[in-house]
């Protein structure tokens, strides 16, 4: 699952992550602030707090994405009556940290691959997510996990300059 992370970058050993960090987010929307949350004090603790701005946009547009789209429609509906998207819907958000990357990644239960939407209409409400994590992300893929977990894997990467 890490094979796409290498990037042009020296080979990764996923061994080798120097700090890492998850946390399960309710299935309600409310999660994306919670999200966010979590990611400033994840990027504060590896004084990467220089990087919050674009990590937390890419945070905030995969979490939604999981949220809006990868959860059980039956779970979405129930949301829709009741403020949230239904319980025990499995999305969960990590954050890794190589010295030269930074990868978020955001697990959710579906299979479905995500779709960037090809629109021209910057002036639309929504559609864009995808589009806003490839603008400020240095790359992005999902990989579908297999086992009992299931569902899949959407990343974000994002190049680190070397701490002297």
């Amino acid at each position: 699952m890490l094979e796409p992370l290498r990037q042009g970058l020296p080979p990764l050993d996923p061994a080798a992550v120097s700090d890492a960090a998850s946390c399960a987010l309710p299935a309600r929307f409310e999660a994306v602030r919670e999200a966010r949350r979590f990611t400033r004090r994840t990027l504060d603790q590896w004084e990467l707090g220089d990087r919050f701005d674009d990590v937390c946009l890419v945070v905030s547009e995969l979490v939604t994405n999981a949220l809006r789209h990868a959860l059980p429609i039956a779970s979405a509906a129930r949301g829709c009556e009741q403020g949230t998207l239904g319980p025990g819907s499995p999305v969960r958000l990590h954050l890794m940290h190589w010295t030269e990357r930074l990868v978020c990644a955001v697990r959710d239960p579906s299979q479905d691959s995500p779709v960037a939407r090809d629109t021209d209409d910057f002036s639309a409400e929504s559609g864009r997510g995808l589009f806003l994590v490839d603008s400020f992300s240095d790359s992005w893929g999902w990989h579908p996990l297999a086992g009992t977990l299931g569902g899949k894997v959407v990343w974000a990467l994002f190049r680190l300059q070397p701490r002297d």
